[in-house]
């Protein structure tokens, strides 16, 4: 059975791309007031040019059930038009027991996404319902690309035989959790020698990369500190810099294809320069 991973892996091939889109509809910027008809639009454009879409489950339930069913036209469209792109929902979930097995039943058989973000915060027993489906997988918080992550995520740990920053523990507990190889971790492009630290000391887990684009991060630096030996291995994620790169009905969608056009040709240029 194929998983996530290797789904990732064949669309970063036959694509050459390591461009994720993320699908966070906002209607005060849409040039088009229906959600599923304006992703359709965008997905239609870009599906070439992608490994990945990453729909934000938070703009859908803002838009109550309208908003979840728009959520299901546009999954029902890029299983429909972009079937080898990775389908990653972003939810954020954190939970335990049954709580956890009920997400995870949403996500996966409900929603039909491929892998989903989780907060760990609440250890193993948050995680092993998603991890525990050898097709499904999830990818876990670690380093945000938010200036206030500093908060929590670069204190020191000591004693206990744990040294480093917290995020170099979480990061340090994907991999021990990643026994079915369907873990992957979140690591914000706007610290990329974070992103180098932990590329090295997790050479083969893949790494969602957000933070290029509206956020500001650099993506030659993201992408050479974040890919693997192969040369791919993260998905470098995009929101706003692509869905609103024209806020106009006529142009949004062809403006979108060269906003994502022009990321994947500075990801490819990033790689070339880095041989």
């Amino acid at each position: 059975m194929t998983g996530w991973v290797e789904k990732l892996d064949a669309a970063a091939r036959s694509s050459g791309s390591l461009v994720c889109i993320g699908l966070d509809p906002d209607p005060r910027r849409m040039a088009v007031s229906d959600v599923a008809e304006f992703n359709r639009a965008i997905i239609d454009a870009t599906s070439d040019l992608v490994c990945a879409y990453k729909p934000q489950l938070a703009f859908y339930e803002a838009l109550g059930l309208d908003g979840l069913r728009a959520l299901e036209k546009t999954i029902s469209h890029i299983k429909n038009i972009a079937p080898d792109a990775v389908l990653i929902g972003d939810c954020k979930r954190g939970d335990i027991g049954s709580t956890a097995s009920a997400y995870a039943k949403a996500m996966f058989d409900v929603w039909d996404f491929d892998t989903v973000t989780l907060h760990p915060y609440l250890g193993v027993e948050s995680v092993e319902p998603f991890t525990e489906r050898a097709d499904r997988g999830a990818i876990i918080v670690c380093r945000t690309s938010n200036p206030g992550a500093a908060e929590l995520q670069d204190l020191k740990l000591v004693g206990d035989g744990v040294e480093g920053t917290l995020y170099e523990h979480t990061a340090r507990l994907a991999s021990k959790w990643n026994t079915g190889g369907n873990v992957g971790i979140v690591v914000g492009a706007t610290y990329p020698a974070e992103l180098a630290t932990l590329r090295g000391q997790h050479p083969d887990m893949p790494i969602l990369i957000p933070g290029v684009g509206a956020q500001g991060g650099d993506v030659e630096a993201a992408t050479r500190a974040g890919v693997n030996s192969d040369g791919r291995g993260v998905m470098i994620s995009s929101s706003r810099g692509i869905i609103f790169a024209s806020e106009e009905a006529g142009t949004y969608a062809g403006s979108a294809r060269s906003a994502a056009e022009t990321l994947r040709d500075e990801i490819n240029e990033a790689l070339e320069g880095q041989n």
